[in-house]
């Protein structure tokens, strides 16, 4: 039984996954859609290491990255991957610290005094 529930678990984690990864993808079409903007590094970066992995490179790199920089520009912070990681059905794919990382950027812009969220 505990060997089913785990397969149940691990499963579950790897559609959480593989639908942030869609979810990525989707952030990019966005914003080349509503704001002309067209990320090509970090499209090749989600395509060569998955979109989970990805956003766990940005988070850990220091400061703003020029892709968020660019949707804060254009008004649509809501398109960026630090929109996507805080939204609660992608938590248990991001550790408590990159959670942080991601509210802390996104209120440093006004994100949630905007209600752009």
């Amino acid at each position: 039984m505990n060997t089913q529930m785990s397969k149940n678990k691990i499963k579950s984690h790897k559609d959480v996954e593989n639908i942030f990864h869609r979810a990525m993808i989707g952030v990019y079409e966005s914003a080349l859609r509503e704001c002309r903007y067209n990320a090509t590094r970090f499209i090749q970066m989600v395509q060569n290491h998955g979109g989970v992995e990805s956003a766990k490179i940005l988070l850990h790199t220091p400061g703003f990255q020029y892709g968020f920089t660019e949707l804060w520009q254009c008004g649509c912070l809501r398109l960026t991957m630090e929109a996507l990681v805080i939204q609660p059905q992608y938590a248990a794919l991001f550790t408590q610290e990159e959670i942080e990382i991601t509210r802390t950027r996104l209120e440093e812009c006004g994100y949630f005094s905007n209600n752009e969220s």
